[in-house]
């Protein structure tokens, strides 16, 4: 799974001229599910989202989490993270996890996420909808958050 994560001021996500989460401070998470994506995935991604020091503290300083501050997120599906670039100009999404994979791996990031922060801290897009995201990113602060960890090439150090 790969979580493109923004501080923003405000966001929402509006399906059919309808708005269907709204949020003020937070977070807006863009999630992307892989083929060899599962539970364990989703359970790395619940450790670090909430925990995830990106917001600053009195000294201006990147301290604090979402759940220091009091914010809320919103949670949107994107394959198109998963897009692969490499031939041609036509991006192609065969990473990308099927949607009758990825949708329930995405429930359940939603529902665990709501079991930690409240029901009412962690809003979403619908999966597979069309949608307009609106969001003032606050910084701006962008984060990749992998949820597997990830060796450089030209390195043995390990990221995530």
């Amino acid at each position: 799974m790969k979580a493109l994560i923004q501080r923003v001021s405000e966001a929402s996500v509006e399906v059919d001229g309808k708005v269907v989460a709204q949020i003020e401070q937070g977070l807006l998470i863009l999630l992307g599910v892989t083929l060899s994506d599962g539970s364990a995935e989703v359970d790395r991604l619940v450790r670090k989202i909430p925990a995830l020091r990106i917001f600053e503290d009195a000294g201006g300083n990147m301290n604090c989490s979402v759940e220091d501050i009091g914010g809320s997120v919103i949670i949107v599906s994107q394959f198109t993270l998963y897009a692969s670039t490499k031939k041609g100009n036509r991006p192609g999404f065969s990473n990308a996890a099927p949607p009758e994979q990825a949708e329930p791996l995405y429930e359940e990031l939603v529902a665990k996420l709501r079991s930690v922060m409240g029901v009412n801290r962690v809003g979403t897009g619908i999966f597979g909808a069309h949608m307009k995201v609106r969001l003032l990113n606050d910084g701006p602060v962008t984060i990749e958050l992998l949820s597997k960890a990830v060796a450089f090439k030209d390195s043995s150090k390990l990221v995530g």
